[in-house]
């Protein structure tokens, strides 16, 4: 199907229609004295938009974290958050208001403003930034921690060897000499007579008489049964504490501890290789990433989480003021651009005065035309008498200078009369 072509006349209704537009929007910013770019406008509340979503967003997950499970923790440590997205939604219009404002002093508030609402964005900002790279420094700081203990044990692994020598020595010497001393009771005891018994024959008190028998044992006998009882209870403590010893120092091995120290210098680099922050402040100050102390990249951590929240503040205000473009009203504009010579006044007020003259004229008497009158096209052009003329005489300094012709045109005018 062949379409038609649009109407000229619906074409040529339209671009009177769009330049009326053009026109009509041209006075009005002439009017206003500014103009603004609602596109960049846009993209800065775009900006903003996104700032304060990611501001609250983890505001809500590090109350979460660190509410430890209270609700009302929780939403006390919302509120804050709230306020500064408040203050953050105030920095493009009052970027707006600093270009728009004619008055200097609502300019330097709306400047003041800004400031005070870039502050509370840096302090958001930094804190999401602080957020993102907190996990990554705490795993390097537990591995840090093991690092040091394992060196530690390492380091202190040879006292603790000799301390465990010498417990072991101390219970070997004391079951030694229990056991010394069990022997020697067990050959006292081996060596006393052995227990008498004889019959005894007698008479109780009712005067019947009977026969026991009576044994007698040695008196060192109790004693030295005695003695080798505790021996053997001395032995069986004695005993066990040196098992104990002994393991304990099975498990100090200055090969184990090493190897210990080695695995957690492993972990360590592994866990400071994931962190950014510690491989550029290792780049920064040209060590070993490993060999990065916890000044320097917390020096470093001020400069990635603070300048790129001051950047992020500012950004979208900057962007905000560019997108206004201040213009000269409809009262100081000159559209056609030109320039008035001062010298020129006098010839310019008499040429519009007698351009009124003459139209004052024609609106009384309107005469027939006169063929060898010349056509307004080859009238001279008023704004070319000056050029024409020669220059008056400079006037005294404080004489005023009356509205007439120019000296020449009125001595011709005398010449002719």
């Amino acid at each position: 199907m062949r379409k038609t072509p649009p109407s000229r006349d619906v074409q040529r209704e339209a671009r009177e229609w769009r330049r009326e537009s053009e026109r009509w929007t041209h006075e009005r910013h002439v009017e206003k004295g500014y103009r603004i770019k609602w596109g960049y406008v846009g993209i800065a509340y775009l900006v903003e938009f996104m700032v304060i979503g990611a501001s609250l967003w983890g505001a809500w997950l590090f109350a979460g974290v660190y509410s430890d499970g209270d609700s009302k923790a929780f939403y006390f440590m919302l509120l804050a958050p709230l306020v500064y997205a408040a203050v953050e939604l105030c920095r493009v219009p009052l970027g707006i208001l600093a270009r728009t404002q004619r008055s200097y002093f609502i300019r330097m508030l709306a400047i003041v403003g800004i400031i005070f609402a870039a502050g509370v964005t840096t302090k958001s900002v930094s804190q999401l930034g602080e957020m993102m790279f907190h996990p990554r420094l705490m795993d390097a700081a537990k591995a840090k921690t093991a690092l040091k203990d394992a060196q530690a044990d390492r380091a202190t692994i040879d006292n603790r060897i000799a301390a465990a020598d010498a417990r072991v020595a101390q219970y070997t010497t004391e079951l030694d000499q229990i056991e010394k001393r069990a022997a020697e009771n067990a050959s006292q005891l081996a060596g006393l007579p052995p227990q008498r018994c004889e019959r005894v024959y007698g008479t109780n008190s009712r005067g019947q008489r009977y026969s026991n028998m009576k044994c007698v044992t040695d008196p060192r006998t109790a004693t030295l049964n005695a003695s080798v009882a505790k021996a053997g209870t001395d032995r069986g403590a004695v005993t066990k504490l040196l098992e104990e010893a002994r393991k304990a120092r099975g498990e100090l091995d200055r090969g184990a501890a090493e190897r210990k120290v080695a695995d957690a210098e492993q972990t360590y680099r592994n866990s400071v290789n994931r962190s950014q922050l510690h491989s550029f402040t290792a780049m920064v100050y040209g060590v070993d990433p490993i060999d990065v102390n916890e000044a320097q990249v917390h020096a470093f951590l001020r400069i990635f989480v603070f300048v790129p929240a001051l950047c992020a503040a500012f950004a979208s205000t900057i962007l905000a003021l560019c997108a206004v473009s201040v213009r000269k009203t409809f009262m100081d504009e000159d559209d056609l651009g030109a320039t008035v010579d001062l010298a020129a006044t006098p010839y310019m007020l008499d040429s519009i005065t007698g351009a009124l003259r003459q139209e004052m004229a024609l609106g009384q008497v309107r005469p027939a035309p006169d063929e060898t009158a010349p056509s307004p096209a080859q009238a001279p052009n008023p704004a070319q008498a000056p050029v024409v003329a020669p220059a008056p005489a400079p006037a005294p300094s404080g004489a005023v200078i009356p509205i007439g012709r120019p000296p020449a045109q009125t001595a011709s005018a005398g010449g002719g009369a």
